[in-house]
């Protein structure tokens, strides 16, 4: 891109969104970028639930341990999305909050090139080892039949949703929140239409439910092209910017890779996790699929009520990288308190629901097997018992991905993924078998909460002493580390 070209989106910028971030009320501004991010990820979670509310159906819980043996790899497609999206997305917010324009637009050339890249490269290992890989994650022999004919058609649309689902997160930065929420909404509304269809109509059991998300995928994709080659404002796609750019992939990655090590510590727990339950649920009365299929659904409850959380968090990140990047520290401190203040009181309505009325979440996935739902229900009381930290660990995490801090970002969420919680998961079963699984996540949320409140207070108090901590005044360049 020309100078010219570069001077004219920057002095549009100025002109425009620039003064919003910089400016509008906080309130008002967190609520135009969280609500839409909000829907955006909860619609994300709902794809595979959907899946399984119709896999109950049609098939039952054996059908769904299919699917949760299956998670761990949307779980790493997703990561792929998230280390390049959010990555781009946090440099490009930074960059516009400087006035860089050129920069930023470069950036989503980078982007798009790695996205594309990594979706191909992902589907080609799922075909070329698919049995190992289930075997790997937990699928008995059982399940193995429903879980290859998932997994063949999920992974082709692979490619398709790791670029959509990371150009959502560009889509946010270039100040489209609602555009972003559409991208996602309109494969999660057609993914449940397809469901039935393919499931019970020409009855395809779970093969049919891989073939209705990887339709809708291919929907979203389109609709992500659509708006960086006619609707993006500042960061449209032009294909000089594919060329790749060693310095822009550098921020890109490390900015990114908070998210990236969130989802491949969840990948990580789910194969632990998998295998734990089948070991010690095949020595419960429940037995090993139940045992599976029951925390399974369990998983996906939590991961409704996460991505609420997580949209806010998300939501913020462009207003917290712009207004960090233009020195603007009074209202960053002002997102973030505002930002933990919605997060924890939503993390305490579903703490109250999930403790006192587990039965409420659990009906929508109701087998005929009254085991199966007896221990749904009493996984959901222990296992989700402290949600409510999630509230503060996970928008603080985020905090510190958007203002160009990843590394302490990737320790926090690492911390409530992988270095707290499968420990726990190995030890804690070996003194209370099954239920011993059920108690390690309650112990990570209240530590990992505890390691977020260390962190963020420090970080407050640098905010309103930049001086202290060396920040750059407002006005001034602000280098990432």
């Amino acid at each position: 891109m020309g100078k010219e070209t570069g001077n004219k989106l920057q002095n549009q910028m100025k002109n425009q969104d620039s003064n919003l971030l910089g400016s509008q009320p906080v309130g008002k501004l967190l609520a135009k970028y969280a609500v839409p991010s909000v829907v955006s990820m909860v619609v994300m979670a709902l794809y595979n639930i959907v899946d399984q509310i119709f896999i109950a159906k049609g098939v039952g819980y054996i059908g769904n341990g299919a699917t949760t043996a299956a998670f761990p790899l949307v779980t790493v497609s997703l990561a792929l999305a998230l280390l390049i999206g959010n990555g781009a997305a946090a440099f490009i917010s930074l960059e516009l909050g400087r006035g860089h324009a050129d920069k930023a637009q470069r950036t989503l050339g980078n982007a798009v090139l790695l996205l594309s890249c990594s979706g191909l490269l992902l589907t080609t290992v799922v075909f070329l080892f698919m049995e190992p890989l289930l075997r790997m994650l937990g699928a008995t022999e059982a399940i193995m039949p429903h879980a290859v004919d998932y997994v063949t058609y999920i992974a082709m649309g692979f490619p398709f949703v790791i670029v959509s689902t990371g150009i959502a997160n560009i889509i946010r930065a270039d100040g489209s929140p609602r555009y972003s929420m559409v991208v996602n909404l309109a494969g999660a509304l057609l993914n449940t239409v397809l469901d039935p269809i393919f499931i019970f109509a020409l009855n395809m059991g779970v093969k049919g439910a891989a073939i209705a998300t990887a339709i809708s995928q291919v929907v979203s994709f389109s609709l992500s092209i659509l708006y960086i080659l006619k609707q993006a404002h500042y960061v449209q796609f032009s294909l000089p910017n594919l060329r790749p750019d060693i310095s822009i992939i550098r921020k890109v990655v490390s900015l990114g890779s908070a998210s990236f090590i969130t989802q491949i510590s969840i990948t990580i727990v789910n194969v632990v996790l998998n295998n734990s339950l089948t070991y010690y649920g095949a020595q419960s009365p429940y037995g090993a699929e139940i045992a599976l299929s029951g925390l399974g659904i369990v998983m996906k409850i939590n991961s409704i009520f996460i991505n609420v959380i997580l949209g806010i968090a998300v939501g913020a990140q462009p207003l917290l990288g712009y207004n960090y990047g233009a020195g603007y520290y009074d209202r960053v401190r002002s997102i973030y308190k505002t930002e933990v203040a919605a997060t924890f009181f939503m993390s305490m309505l579903a703490n109250l629901l999930f403790v006192l009325r587990p039965d409420i979440p659990v009906a929508i996935f109701r087998d005929q097997n009254p085991v199966f739902n007896e221990f749904a229900a009493m996984a959901t009381r222990t296992f989700l018992c402290c949600v409510f930290s999630a509230g503060i660990q996970i928008p603080s995490a985020n905090y510190f991905q958007a203002v160009g801090k990843p590394m302490i970002s990737m320790v926090l969420n690492m911390s409530r993924q992988l270095l707290i919680l499968v420990p726990c998961i190995l030890i804690l079963p070996h003194f209370f078998g099954l239920k011993g699984i059920l108690y390690a996540m309650p112990v990570t949320d209240i530590l990992a909460m505890l390691l977020a409140l260390a962190f963020i207070f420090r970080e407050l108090h640098h905010l309103r002493h930049p001086e202290e901590a060396l920040l750059p005044q407002a006005g001034e360049p602000n280098a990432i580390g």
